[in-house]
Parts: structure tokens; sequence; C-alpha cells
């Protein structure tokens, strides 16, 4: 495993005093790779505390730039942003937030023809997204790999969780065997951003084998 530094002992010291975790789950957490699909409300919050964590690797995948109506939400952005894409966006700040980190933004739409390019070495994914013709390709991906993946979802003021490892748990078109009608969904921008937090609270409990992750069952 890779060595961690002085400055990364310094800068992890607080999560490193957890019993189990140690210098050990840090070496673990540096050599890790995380695809999050979506920097929008969802992916914002969890890609900072997973950047702040000590992830090494993070591929930010969102074809969609900065609006001023994602403002109310999506913390990764600021209003300077306006108009840049939102995975270059995410790495600029995730970068600023923890230098020793790679961030990888692929600024593109998630589809057939790049999915497995786009989950590159990813051992986890994150379903940051908000519509469900690509969830179900991002969940399809994932079973054929045997990738695990966490998934959330939100409305208005409510959200749901779960972490979705085939065959050990059902998958996402278990969950929903429907997609739900497209629209312009309500959310109060502390909505995604609880659940999003718990999306990188899940990933580190995987990541470390710390704790017992929502494998199997859904928070509502």
């Amino acid at each position: 495993m890779p060595a961690l530094t002085r400055e990364e002992q310094e800068r992890y010291q607080r999560q490193m005093r957890l019993e189990g975790w140690g210098e050990a789950g840090q070496q673990r957490l540096k050599q890790a790779s995380v695809l999050i699909v979506g920097a929008g409300g969802l992916g914002s919050p969890a890609a900072l505390y997973l950047a702040a964590a000590g992830v090494g690797t993070l591929r930010i995948c969102d074809s969609d730039a900065v609006e001023l109506s994602n403002l109310n939400r999506q913390i990764l952005h600021a209003q300077d942003r306006l108009g840049i894409n939102k995975a270059q966006s995410a790495q600029r700040t995730l970068e600023a937030l923890n230098p020793q980190i790679r961030v990888v933004a692929i600024a593109e739409h998630l589809d057939e023809t790049n999915v497995e390019r786009v989950l590159g070495d990813a051992e986890l994914i994150l379903d940051c997204l908000d519509n469900f013709p690509t969830r179900y390709l991002l969940s399809d991906t994932a079973l054929h790999r045997h990738i695990p993946m966490i998934h959330a979802a939100v409305w208005g003021l409510e959200g749901r969780l779960t972490v979705l490892a085939p065959p050990a748990t059902p998958c996402l078109r278990c969950l929903y065997p429907e997609s739900p009608p497209k629209e312009t969904f309500p959310v109060v921008g502390a909505a995604p951003g609880v659940l999003g937090c718990l999306q990188a609270m899940e990933a580190l409990k995987w990541l470390t084998g710390l704790g017992t992750p929502l494998t199997g069952r859904l928070l509502v």
C-alpha cells in the first residue's frame, strides 16, 4: 500500500484516530478509485467529503454546464462558474480542497458508447444522477462488472439511499421496475445535501471495511 506522507498524516489525523481506521485504513483510501456520476445536488457533498477524507482518485462524470438554478443545492459550484462544465468545475473545487488527491473530470454524457471507459479503474460507484435511463445503464454496467453502487434519490424534502451489490442485494431495476416519468422535480437544497453526505459515509464504510453499510437495506 502507498505510504502516507507527513502532511497526509497531519491532514487525516482525526479520522485515523477512529478504532480500526488508523494508517492502514487511510492507505486503503489513498489507493482507492471512486466514480461519481453527477456533479449536482447529490454529487457535490459526496465528492467534497470523499476528497476531504483522502480518497486517492475521484472520477467525476457530468456533461451539464453550471446554471444559476443549480446554486441552491450544488455546492461544488459558484456564480462565477456559470456556463462551465460541472465536472470541470468540480475538479477545480476538489483540487483546491485537497491537492493530494487525483481528480479526473469527464465532461461527457454517460451512454452505452462510453460507459466502460468512464468506469475506468473505479472500484466503487456513486449514483448521483437525476434521471432513470442513465441510472439503469450505470446499474446494469455495475452489475456486469461486479462493482458495488451507492444509490441515492431525492424529491422535495425526502430522499432514499441504499448500497447495491448484487447478487447479495437487489439491483436497481429490482427496486424500480419502471422508470418514473421524466419531469422537473422540486428539491430543497438541504435534502440532497444530507443524502450526498450519507453516500460519502457509505462509501467510506465500504472502502475501509468499518461499520455496517446499507447493503440490501433501503433508508427512506
